[in-house]
């Protein structure tokens, strides 16, 4: 491993820092860390310097969508490039949590494995294949390579991130059910749970879909009005623990999944507007995976947001803008009804993602302790 102590009792571990999406975290390659789970744990909480709600003796930043890690290693499966495990490092309390996928950590994923060594540029275009551990489901991550160098700098825009960057285009493939065993992991449409209703769909992520004038609001709240008001979070959560075995996830009580999604009807030229808990917080903008399930949930007639969205006669093909709080995020869903139950034929998506540092991150020699 790249790990070496050093004179003043720390240990480095060799990282980099990097944007990915709308989320920002540390990369790792896999055999830089140590093998033994509780270990690892050990070590990314305090390469965070978590648990603490500022974070300030660590690099994260002090919030769940700035505290994640992604952990990458050269893949021995077939017409793999890299597989990438992801993990959710809590800021206010001392958890490691691999239940559940990140699409925005995925887009700095490519780049660092080309960074690494891991995946041979190409000149021009590099696709990166990506085996997500998480979900255990694939995507291809398409990154510019001029002269056989990742570009970082380009014209591609996105929401919740100033600035311009170069396009990473990523196609989503298998991802339907692959946390709950099903795209509708209750096997309908629409269920009712405590006097509402929702749609629970899976496409990459968990995710219960929910009117929010069901809950009293407008649905066009910030995130900090809604994570004030105590008795919407209690309702949200009462759902949320409810559904949790209906789409066979379990007791969810310690869990990242499913996210709670709040529609409202569009207001600024998208489909439909979103405001969504992670499952505690609420997003600033809203998660990769997240948005794709509920585009995903915009195909299906009759689903809560397709009501919401007003569409009363679903396509194959729509090219789905969702609203958040930060703007906006387009998914380009196909599905194919033919068959009766709704089969997702293509999700894809625009994100950019850019090293921030490379190098080593330091901790106490305590917290690598029994991996010299």
């Amino acid at each position: 491993m790249s790990n070496h102590r050093v004179a003043n009792t720390q240990v480095a571990v060799s990282a980099a820092l990097m944007r990915g999406g709308t989320s920002k975290g540390l990369y790792f390659v896999a055999e830089d860390l140590p093998t033994d789970v509780a270990t690892r744990d050990k070590f990314l909480l305090a390469a965070m310097g978590s648990p603490d709600v500022r974070e300030i003796d660590g690099v994260g930043g002090a919030h769940p969508l700035t505290s994640k890690v992604a952990v990458v290693s050269k893949s021995d499966r077939d017409g793999i490039d890299v597989d990438y495990l992801f993990l959710q490092v809590w800021p206010d309390r001392p958890e490691v949590s691999d239940q559940q996928n990140c699409g925005n950590i995925l887009a700095g994923v490519g780049p660092f494995a080309i960074e690494r060594g891991l995946v041979a540029a190409a000149d021009g275009v590099t696709p990166v294949s990506i085996y997500m551990v998480n979900t255990e489901s694939k995507a291809t991550a398409f990154i510019e390579t001029p002269g056989g160098k990742v570009n970082y700098a380009g014209e591609a825009r996105i929401d919740g991130v100033p600035g311009t960057h170069a396009p990473i285009n990523i196609n989503f493939e298998d991802v339907a059910g692959s946390s709950c065993g099903a795209l509708l992991p209750t096997g309908n449409v629409v269920d009712e749970v405590n006097g509402v209703q929702v749609t629970c769909v899976d496409n990459g992520m968990p995710v219960v879909c929910l009117n929010a004038s069901d809950f009293g609001i407008t649905g066009y709240e910030t995130p900090a009005e809604l994570e004030a008001n105590a008795e919407l979070k209690a309702r949200v959560e009462e759902i949320r623990l409810a559904v949790g075995p209906l789409m066979n996830l379990g007791d969810v009580t310690n869990k990242t999944v499913p996210k709670m999604s709040l529609l409202a009807p569009a207001r600024d030229g998208g489909l439909l507007s979103t405001r969504t808990f992670i499952p505690h917080r609420v997003h600033e903008s809203i998660g990769v995976l997240g948005a794709v399930s509920v585009a995903t949930a915009c195909m299906l007639e009759g689903s809560v947001a397709a009501q919401i969205a007003g569409l009363d006669a679903v396509g194959s093909s729509l090219e789905v803008e969702v609203e958040h709080p930060t703007g906006f995020f387009t998914v380009q869903m196909e599905v194919d009804n033919s068959c009766g139950s709704p089969v997702v034929t293509k999700s894809a998506l625009l994100r950019t993602a850019r090293m921030l540092m490379s190098g080593s991150i330091y901790v106490l020699e305590s917290a690598w302790e029994n991996n010299a």
